[in-house]
């Protein structure tokens, strides 16, 4: 497998949390630059997959597809209790 060309990124963090890295690291049997490009990895997509979400549910705010909020402070009021309503769905 062909690898991707790198470049060196220094970051300052806490060292609590740079020795749960290295606590990481010896448990899985790999390097502190393996953990740290895994979890930036997760991060990234993770933050990829909300600006998505965000975009459109803007989208769907645009064209009308909303729930009301009278309908999810009825749903939300009825968790909890012996019969609770099913989730409202957007109208428009």
């Amino acid at each position: 497998m062909k690898q991707s060309p790198t470049r060196v990124i220094t970051a300052h963090i806490p060292i609590e949390m740079a020795e749960k890295i290295d606590e990481l690291a010896a448990s899985y049997d790999r390097s502190r630059g393996w953990i740290v490009k895994q979890a930036l990895a997760a991060i990234i997509e993770q933050e990829e997959s909300r600006h998505a979400m965000t975009l459109e549910a803007l989208r769907a705010v645009d064209e009308g597809r909303v729930v009301d909020h009278n309908d999810v402070l009825k749903w939300a009021n009825s968790l909890g209790t012996d019969s609770p309503l099913p989730v409202p769905k957007a109208k428009g």
